[in-house]
């Protein structure tokens, strides 16, 4: 049913491209379209109630603007007159007298159309219908035919509207021209990065162990030093505390600084206490979790074993990348086709013709905004599950020699003909929280200063429960996508019993994701200092410090989304290798007939905990024999105590008799 909803969304989304393509959003997205509703290149229908409409341009093939440098900050659209002519001013015209000139010599009027062209110079409606002088020379754009500035000055304002952080125009122009002189060593350092990403993945299970025990080492050094700073603060609050009070009268004094100095130390005493119940905690966690940072780390092993023997993995950020790509850029053609498409309306403040779409019509966009919103969420869970039936075919293959020969082919192809509903279901899903979040942020920013404390409160918290919720949920689909390969059920099915299996390893789940999302976030930490270091030490040449800026800022955020890319691939190998192994841990257990599917890594952890377990249960046996022994000891006491009193009874009575025979 999720497919069929997807596959419904996708032709609608087709629909209203065809819609905009039959009803002329397209064509005037392209070719241009005058202030007067005209698309140039072509020949115009009368519009009604608009005058200079249903003109023939078809010898007039390119949008010019009689101010182009008047733009509107927030709408984000030149406010301008534009005509359809004939050529674009390649020279700068700077008197009506050139505009006459270039008009009578090359037959292209640069004027409102109902001036004539050897009147320019004279008449009065010149400063309103004619462009603003000087004209500066510019050419057409290659595909959408407008008239572009060839100094493009005037939108260096619009540029610093934008980035506030610059003030001074110069430094603008430097910051550009450093990225223009330094695109060889930005392209090269780009091409590191990608590098660096690929090889990582490959030798990460070598220094995993090493990265893991480091990084524990440091949270419990950490935390330890914490607690100790807060309580020493503590006590020397306490012994010699701390005369900050202002000059006031002595008695005043005092006793502000008794209040002050019983606030302070009672919050340094909240603090200490929360500290060290903090540290308590995560010792004991690390006590009792150790075992299971030793299957991260064979995990990990594991994982940098299957990018060896599945090498067309680091393709898929490439894949994904590419699908995203194409279809945004689909996406975005057919918003600028919404655009240009619907009825012709004249502003009533410009008096100049735009296309709006009014009615039902007017919904397209929003339909327009889930499909984008459904369909990358699509995308993106195709590579999931593509990934997910690549590792459990490793997994499961007992002698990895006799792995297909292309797995990850494999398993788009089984994909693509048995699970696009599964993955149509998870994206579905995802989206429902998403667009809501989306929703709730577009309102927030939009009341944003305006709204009430507890308003802008409760929407946060909306926001905050629905962003976990996603978390939680992309989790869960991306797990339900590993079970569906190996069990081949559908979604629900999948996402319950990789449910049950999480709930059920939940140390070991919360142990791999703490510690193997840390360890991979300082891996891609990793690589953007090295790739930042290469750039400096390549960009050192460069005098001029203030020129490294922008070209290092765009190095350093390619290489972290090029790190993310490729090592979040990485991590749902690890996810997707941790299911399989509590899955062959829950239904075999090593003996004839039963055999284990892990690797040997994950075979040595296994025998390890076997051995701590059976220790564990000598121990136990151990000491429930010696309590054994202690009861089998205790009932001579007992009996003892109980004939003590009555002895002391017997003899009292013997005593009287003798002391008193009467």
């Amino acid at each position: 049913m999720a497919a069929d909803a997807e596959a419904h969304l996708c032709v609608l989304q087709g629909s209203i491209c065809g819609f905009t393509i039959v009803t002329g959003g397209a064509a005037r997205l392209v070719f241009g379209y005058d202030s007067y509703g005209n698309t140039c290149g072509q020949r115009n229908e009368l519009i009604e109630g608009v005058r200079l409409s249903g003109l023939d341009h078809t010898d007039r093939k390119f949008v010019f603007f009689l101010d182009p440098c008047n733009i509107d900050i927030v709408q984000r659209k030149i406010k301008s007159v534009a005509l359809c002519v004939s050529l674009c001013p390649a020279e700068e015209l700077q008197t009506y007298q050139d505009l006459k000139r270039f008009a009578m010599v090359n037959g292209s009027e640069l004027c409102s159309y109902e001036l004539a062209a050897h009147k320019y110079p004279g008449l009065p409606e010149r400063i309103d219908k004619c462009p603003k002088l000087p004209v500066p020379p510019s050419k057409p754009l290659p595909v959408f035919n407008r008239c572009t500035p060839v100094d493009v000055s005037c939108y260096a304002k619009f540029a610093e509207a934008v980035v506030t952080f610059v003030g001074d125009s110069s430094v603008l122009h430097r910051l550009i021209a450093g990225v223009a002189a330094s695109k060889e060593i930005i392209i090269g350092l780009c091409v590191l990065a990608l590098a660096l990403s690929m090889i990582l993945m490959v030798i990460i299970r070598y220094i995993s162990a090493v990265l893991v025990w480091i990084l524990t080492s440091l949270v419990v050094l950490g935390s330890l030093a914490g607690t100790g700073v807060l309580w020493w603060l503590y006590i020397d609050h306490r012994l010699y505390g701390n005369d900050t009070s202002p000059k006031l009268p002595k008695e005043a004094k005092e006793e502000m600084k008794a209040e002050l100095s019983a606030d302070s130390g009672q919050a340094l005493l909240v603090y200490a206490v929360s500290a060290s119940v903090f540290t308590i905690i995560l010792l004991l966690l690390m006590l009792f979790m150790r075992k299971r940072v030793a299957l991260t780390i064979a995990l990990f092993h594991v994982a940098g074993k299957v990018f060896i023997h599945l090498p067309l993995l680091t393709l898929q950020p490439f894949v994904t990348f590419l699908a995203l790509l194409l279809f945004w850029i689909y996406w975005i053609l057919v918003l600028l086709f919404l655009g240009t498409s619907g009825n012709p309306e004249q502003n009533e403040e410009t008096g100049l013709t735009e296309f709006r779409l009014t009615g039902p019509l007017q919904y397209l966009t929003w339909y327009h905004a889930v499909g984008l919103v459904w369909i990358s969420e699509f995308i993106l869970a195709c590579q999931q599950m593509t990934v997910a039936g690549a590792v459990v075919t490793y997994y499961f293959t007992r002698d990895k020699n006799r792995l297909p020969v292309t797995p990850i082919l494999s398993s788009v192809l089984r994909l693509v003909r048995y699970h696009l509903g599964t993955v149509a279901k998870g994206s579905f899903i995802i989206t429902l929280v998403k667009i809501p979040r989306l929703i709730l942020m577009y309102i927030h920013n939009q009341l944003k200063g305006r709204e009430n404390v507890c308003a802008r409160l409760l929407l946060k918290t909306c926001i905050c429960c629905l962003w976990c919720l996603e978390k939680c949920l992309n989790y869960l689909n991306q797990n339900a996508y590993a079970a569906t390969a190996i069990n081949s059920t559908s979604f629900c099915t999948s996402a319950r019993d990789a449910f049950v299996i999480l709930v059920e390893n939940a140390l070991r789940v919360a142990t791999i994701n703490a510690i193997g999302d840390f360890v991979l976030f300082l891996a891609k930490i990793l690589i953007m200092t090295s790739t930042a270091f290469a750039g400096v030490l390549l960009l050192n040449y460069q005098r001029d410090y203030t020129e490294w800026l922008l070209p290092l800022i765009i190095v350093c955020l390619f290489s972290f989304l090029v790190a993310h890319c490729f090592l979040s691939i990485f991590e749902i190998v690890v996810d997707v290798l941790f299911l399989c192994f509590a899955i062959d841990t829950k239904y075999n257990d090593g003996t004839p007939g039963k055999e284990f599917f892990m690797d040997k890594a994950l075979m040595e952890f296994v025998e390890s905990s076997r051995r701590l377990g059976r220790a564990a249960e000598r121990g136990r046996s151990r000491v429930k024999e010696a309590v054994s022994e202690g009861a089998e000891m205790k009932p001579m006491p007992a009996a003892h105590a109980k004939l003590r009193p009555l002895s002391q009874k017997i003899s009292r009575r013997l005593h009287r008799v003798l002391t008193h025979p009467c």
